[in-house]
């Protein structure tokens, strides 16, 4: 490799394109401020017919990571300027770089560089100096686990399916489908890297009790619609606690707007009955309902002597006992 490529950050084969031919090889990124550890890695592993992109400082890296969201990083730890650690806790904290797995390279074999290298994202680490066979060694084993939630995530989008993938040691949404991402902000506010939190404490009180089957599903309320949450299954590293693994959890957004209706037409209701009928079935007080459809609690009374004369039942109870009755013959699938 000519030694001008080395010290170009932009570099791929002595040349960046912008476009890689990720179907038939990986992409590897390294980071390393010297130019012969570069040249020895980028020859090893472009015989071993990986495409190979390198950068020679923190702040390159993160850019080729963010551009061309490689397979895996060869990540040297000690750089001048941003270190090895502080580049894998920024690609981390990205949802779009979060799940590439990051190998440091270091020299330093002291136990807290290499507890600090592991906690702030590297799957494993080699020392220095390297030795390609190692290296490649320990690159199969993780782009084995990269390549199959690559392959998931793919089936998913194809499929259309809202799906996202969380890191429970720590809570972090890794990725995230386009419909997933803009379900979350609609429902929840909350954009990547941040799971919101009603979902992260369903997540982690599921997995403590995950021996005794899979954890119910959760839902989130907005009106008539709901977006329900369920636990799919753990990826990448199969050694990995359940409490420490990376989770996909699939999510479908609900809507009951057809049950009110079918309510309306079945106990000849107005459409405002028909919403607090569907709210009493919920198990929600007067004042909740109101609070839900903008009107005071006396108002929601009155609808409800309404209903009640409607259907020919006289308390609350009958008259939910009897939608839901109706409800179930109509639409199965519905969750009171």
């Amino acid at each position: 490799m000519p030694a001008d490529a080395l010290t170009d950050p932009t570099a791929v084969h002595g040349a960046w394109h912008g476009t890689l031919d990720r179907a038939n090889s990986d992409v590897v990124l390294i980071v390393d401020d010297v130019p012969d550890n570069l040249a020895v890695l980028h020859d090893a592993l472009d015989e071993s017919g990986y495409t190979v992109l390198v950068a020679t400082s923190g702040e390159t890296a993160l850019q080729r990571a963010a551009q061309a969201v490689p397979d895996i990083i060869l990540l040297d730890a000690m750089m001048p300027g941003m270190d090895g650690f502080e580049v894998a806790r920024r690609l981390k904290a990205l949802a779009q770089t979060a799940h590439i797995p990051i190998v440091f390279m270091t020299g330093l074999t002291e136990t807290e560089y290499l507890v600090a290298a592991l906690e702030s994202g590297g799957v494993d680490y080699v020392t220095k100096p390297i030795r390609p066979k190692e290296v490649l060694a320990r690159m199969q084993v993780h782009l084995r686990g990269a390549r199959e939630r690559r392959q998931t995530r793919n089936a998913l989008d194809a499929f259309g399916y809202a799906t996202i993938m969380v890191r429970a040691s720590d809570g972090a949404l890794m990725w995230q489908t386009p419909l997933a991402r803009e379900l979350l902000e609609r429902y929840c506010g909350t954009q990547a890297p941040t799971t919101p939190e009603p979902v992260l404490t369903w997540l982690r009180r599921g997995l403590a009790q995950l021996a005794q089957g899979e954890p119910p599903k959760l839902s989130i309320e907005r009106g008539a619609t709901r977006l329900t949450f369920r636990l799919h299954q753990q990826t990448g590293d199969s050694d990995a606690s359940a409490e420490n693994g990376d989770w996909l959890i699939v999510m479908r957004e609900v809507s009951d707007t057809a049950v009110i209706e079918a309510m309306s037409l079945s106990f000849k209701l107005t459409a405002k009955e028909a919403e607090v009928l569907y709210w009493v079935v919920k198990g929600k007080t007067n004042k909740d309902i109101g609070d839900i459809l903008g009107s005071s609690p006396m108002t929601v009374k009155k609808h409800l002597e309404r209903i009640f004369v409607k259907m020919g039942v006289e308390t609350r109870t009958a008259a939910a006992g009897m939608a839901m009755t109706r409800i179930r013959q109509l639409h199965p699938q519905f969750e009171g």
